[in-house]
């Protein structure tokens, strides 16, 4: 990966309360950057290699690409990563589940406390 769109992945990223996310792609990228990058990704993800298929499909905001990221951080019970990427591929029906299990969790701890 080149440094100028290193840079452009850096500089999208933000923090939305406990968990970093950018819910926009980098804009530059021509469609046919974002196919050939897809590909690499897909590639990547193939290979076992996660998180660099991660940052790819984060930077062309390839939904599919995420869904399939965070379904394998779940597999690993990795579920905030998983959580992240469910929500930039804005996958309700993958997301609400793990924000409910989340709450259950919070809401047992809170009770314990007293």
């Amino acid at each position: 990966m080149d440094e100028d769109l290193k840079n452009k992945i850096d500089s999208q990223q933000q923090t939305v309360g406990f968990i970093k996310v950018t819910d926009q792609p980098v804009s530059s990228l021509n469609d046919q950057q974002k196919v050939a990058l897809n590909r690499k990704a897909n590639a990547l993800f193939n290979e076992g290699k996660i998180e660099l298929a991660e940052r790819i499909f984060v930077t062309t905001g390839y939904s599919d690409g995420l869904t399939r990221v965070g379904d394998a951080y779940a597999k690993k019970n990795e579920y905030m990563k998983a959580l992240k990427l469910y929500l930039l591929a804005h996958n309700k029906r993958k997301s609400l589940p793990l924000i409910e299990k989340m709450a259950e969790m919070v809401s047992v701890m809170l009770a314990d406390k007293d």
